[in-house]
């Protein structure tokens, strides 16, 4: 009796409790569960658009991941070329007289391997005439050179094929963008088969020849101007995916400046697959004097080989006289591009590139003449080399700095 009237007692004091907080406070209480609500379904919202943002690609975001891998990939293209330059410089591209994938990316450990190693070396035209007094250790160099190439060969192979996997998965390509880096994969493993194709050349017996054994250079020329290919097809599209298109106006002058920096680009390009020719046929020791060859402008063996087509990739006169041609053509064409930008309003980007590609033409040809006039050393003749591969760089940066806005 006593328990069921307490009970009573608490349940209606409770009650009369609750009726006079909701009365006093519910304003505020109402107000208060409003705004709490108004700030849940913002979060909602944007937690829900970011998840949207971040499930849409590609997207901005991935385009500069894409861009800098490709500028990466790019670099890596400069040091294979750079490093090939030297192994041409030392001799050392024929050292290796087998190609396998796999098996060659360890190189020889006892002594007994290099031995045999060597032996195989000895049976190949190089030795024969050339290093027949070659030691074992001398051997070594030019070995570790050879092999230093064709490794770093499979580490660009890796590094194009391994992102674009990963890339392709996550889907970070657009439609164009995967058949472009399909072409440069694919073309990542031409310039792997080219290169042996074009060891191949020197390791051939010909009897009917005295000349100091040495690649084909049609070979060496196609070998490194598929390498420039696909340096500078990697440059242009990271450049393009990470630096917006300027908003300039499509004047006649500025589509004028267009088209020149266009041919510069080209002309910049035959002047640096002429210097394969160059390299293959040891041209650069024919004729060691600036401004003529020997005492004349044009020497009297520029045409000796017939029919005269020949003359132009075969004899070494005509090689070099064509080298200097290209390479003083390269500088006007660039002066002129510089004077003809002057006169125009470009954006600040552009100019500073216009204007680095300037100073690099002038310091380029300075290279080569003094490569000429020493006879050809080997640290100023790999930095000419290297100097040529930057000149392109920059006429491929201008030409991104230039180039139309999409549509």
């Amino acid at each position: 009796m006593l328990l069921s009237s307490l009970r009573t007692t608490f349940f209606c004091g409770c009650r009369n409790a609750g009726k006079g907080f909701q009365n006093s406070s519910s304003p505020q209480l109402r107000q208060w569960l409003v705004r709490r609500g108004q700030s849940t379904v913002t979060a909602e919202v944007g937690s829900s658009s970011t998840r949207a943002a971040v499930a849409t690609v590609p997207n901005a975001a991935t385009n500069r991941i894409v861009g800098r891998w490709l500028l990466g990939c790019s670099g890596l293209v400069v040091g294979a070329v750079v490093l090939g330059g030297v192994t041409r410089l030392t001799e050392s591209g024929l050292s290796m007289v087998d190609w396998h994938l796999v098996r060659e990316m360890k190189p020889p450990q006892s002594q007994a391997e290099w031995e045999a190693e060597f032996n195989k070396y000895q049976q190949f035209p190089e030795f024969k005439i050339l290093n027949h007094d070659m030691t074992l250790s001398e051997f070594k160099f030019i070995f570790y050179m050879e092999w230093g190439h064709r490794m770093w060969g499979r580490l660009v192979g890796l590094a194009y094929i391994l992102p674009t996997i990963y890339f392709w998965k996550k889907g970070y390509f657009t439609r164009s963008m995967k058949g472009k880096v399909l072409g440069l994969c694919g073309f990542v493993f031409f310039q792997g088969l080219l290169g042996w194709y074009m060891v191949k050349s020197g390791l051939e017996e010909k009897p009917e020849s005295y000349d100091v054994p040495r690649v084909s250079q049609y070979r060496l020329s196609a070998h490194l101007g598929s390498a420039l290919l696909l340096y500078c097809a990697s440059l242009w599209t990271g450049l393009t995916l990470l630096s917006p298109a300027h908003k300039i106006a499509e004047t006649k002058r500025i589509m004028q400046l267009r088209k020149f920096a266009k041919g510069t680009g080209g002309l910049v390009f035959l002047t640096a697959l002429s210097g394969a020719f160059v390299a293959g046929l040891d041209a650069g020791l024919v004729y060691n004097s600036f401004p003529k060859m020997g005492e004349r402008w044009i020497p009297d063996d520029l045409l000796a080989f017939s029919p005269t087509l020949k003359n132009f990739f075969e004899n070494p006169t005509t090689v070099q006289f064509d080298h200097r041609i290209l390479g003083i053509s390269s500088l006007t064409a660039i002066t002129g591009l510089y004077l003809f930008s002057r006169r125009m309003v470009l954006p600040r980007r552009a100019k500073i590139a216009i204007s680095l590609l300037t100073a690099m033409a002038y310091t380029q040809v300075a290279l080569g003449v003094s490569t000429l006039l020493l006879y050809v050393p080997t640290p100023l003749a790999a930095t000419h080399q290297s100097g040529s591969v930057a000149l392109l760089s920059l006429a491929i940066w201008v030409l991104a700095e230039l180039r139309k806005m999409p549509k």
